[in-house]
């Protein structure tokens, strides 16, 4: 009899299943387990917890006879039930957590990772190669193109260029509300999702189990079908037009012209193989300009792909840097997603997103999100955790790099070469979020001043010493020092810490 399979949450796609001297074949037995003591560890948003039990569900009803699915209040508890004292396999897990987990138990045989593009052991070489400290994901992202052909000509860059930044940062369209792009696939729910909604309601009611956010309706996907189809109408209909504005922010339109198959690639649905194929031929049979498929597919094959391999090259210790010494606590407004609290637009806007979806597009997470939390000086790995919390596509492999490097700038460097913080300019400029406002993007003093404008400001002269010494910075630290009312600007963003802006 074959060696039962253990299948995560986060690997639902056939590959996890396929054939091969790393995979435990089609007929293998499989075990599932949904342990509750992964939703009591931290408040998930319910949007989130809907769809990895929805994802979960359906891929267990699909496997029928095959697997045994247990519910049970820890993995070691499933495991006892489901398969005790029997050998299992499992393919590598997405964080370090679940390693530490399934190396811990003796019947337990790890297989490498699958749902990525690189081994492990590709990525070291390459980053040992490169001495290892500052990673630059543009020298990856060339890099893994070559090793994969991926959207080469020959030797050469598809359409001449590594990088299409340059049209792939334009500003809203002026006088309108939305982009205007072709809705993006929606799923519809099933008797699935009406018992997933149902348990949920008796956890909460019964078993002490809390959520933040907003549930529902399903708004990605579940199941393999369903994220096939995903990536059909944004390959189809969406990619020719996804890269100009891929910057940008409209307050009516979140979604815009995103793929939204984050979730679906991070649930294990679809493998991003295919997903920068589906791209590139897109290109090749003209139905979508080259600018559009190379920002997907460094989205996927540069960004995605390299923040996988830095979450196991730096290590688990990585989670504690803070470079900044940023300490501030989480504010409740905040970690309760209370949109209503907040005044400020721009932030009241895109909180309400993940409040009621879960989910909003990297720029919002960046620049309006991170940013705020940044300026603020709040706790880098709370900030990692909330995003981890409150996204659909979050889990700690994502968040980690994502926030601690990108974001937060908690590992002083190693990711990034300079802080990702702006003023309330480049709000107004890439967005219409400052419409509207009580707060002016322009006023860094007085009652109308931008919250982000004064944090700019004020971040800037708490970290002088550091960012006059980063070429990329010191022109900031040069303001900064020709600035007549820094002492009235200051105190106009201390308002900041007693309440929401």
């Amino acid at each position: 009899m074959s060696t039962p399979h253990w299948l995560f949450g986060d690997q639902l796609g056939p590959h996890f299943l396929a054939r091969g001297a790393d995979g435990p074949g089609r007929d293998a037995p499989v075990v599932m387990i949904e342990a509750r003591s992964v939703f009591r560890r931290r408040r998930f948003h319910r949007a989130k917890a809907h769809l990895v039990l929805s994802a979960m569900r359906h891929r267990a009803a699909e496997l029928g006879d095959r697997v045994v699915y247990v519910r049970a209040e820890t993995y070691r508890e499933g495991l006892r039930e489901a398969a005790p004292d029997r050998p299992l396999t499992v393919h590598h897990p997405t964080s370090h957590a679940a390693l530490r987990l399934v190396r811990s138990l003796p019947h337990v045989r790890v297989l490498p990772a699958r749902g990525f593009l690189l081994p492990h052991e590709a990525f070291r070489a390459w980053a040992d190669e490169h001495g290892g400290g500052r990673l630059r994901q543009e020298d990856f992202y060339r890099w893994v193109r070559r090793e994969l052909d991926l959207l080469m000509d020959g030797d050469a860059p598809a359409g001449g260029r590594w990088n299409h930044d340059h049209a792939n940062r334009e500003t809203p369209p002026k006088g309108s509300r939305t982009l205007g792009a072709p809705a993006p696939y929606r799923p519809r729910e099933d008797t699935v999702d009406e018992e997933v909604r149902a348990d949920l309601d008796r956890w909460e009611r019964e078993d002490g189990i809390r959520f933040v956010g907003r549930d529902g309706p399903r708004r990605f996907p579940a199941t393999r079908r369903e994220a096939q189809a995903a990536l059909r109408r944004f390959a189809r209909h969406r990619l020719a037009g996804f890269g100009p504005h891929e910057d940008a922010m409209l307050a009516a339109d979140p979604v815009m012209s995103h793929s939204l198959l984050s979730s679906s690639l991070n649930l294990g649905l679809l493998d991003p193989a295919e997903c920068v194929a589906a791209a590139e031929d897109a290109w090749r049979a003209g139905q979508a300009p080259v600018n559009s498929v190379e920002g997907f597919v460094r989205q996927v094959a540069g960004w995605r792909e390299y923040v996988w391999q830095l979450y196991w090259y730096f290590g688990d210790d990585y989670r504690h840097r803070n470079a900044l010494r940023h300490h501030a606590p989480l504010p409740d407004w905040f970690r309760e997603l209370d949109a209503d609290a907040v005044t400020a637009r721009c932030l009241a806007t895109v909180l309400a997103q993940v409040r009621d979806t879960g989910w909003t597009h990297h720029i919002p997470r960046l620049m309006v999100l991170g940013n705020f939390a940044l300026q603020r000086g709040w706790d880098p790995r709370a900030v990692t955790d909330w995003f981890h919390r409150c996204f659909v596509d979050g889990y700690d492999w994502v968040m980690l790099p994502n926030v601690i490097g990108m974001s937060q700038y908690a590992d002083g460097g190693r990711m990034t070469t300079k802080p990702y913080t702006s003023g309330g300019a480049y709000i107004h400029r890439m967005s219409d979020l400052c419409a509207d406002c009580a707060y002016r993007p322009s006023d860094r003093a007085g009652p109308r001043a931008c919250p982000f404008t004064t944090g700019y400001w004020s971040f800037a002269d708490r970290h002088r010493a550091l960012l006059a010494g980063n070429q990329r910075t010191a022109r900031a630290i040069r303001g900064l020092d020709r600035l007549g009312d820094l002492d009235e600007v200051l105190r106009t963003d201390r308002r900041w810490d007693a309440g929401p802006p």
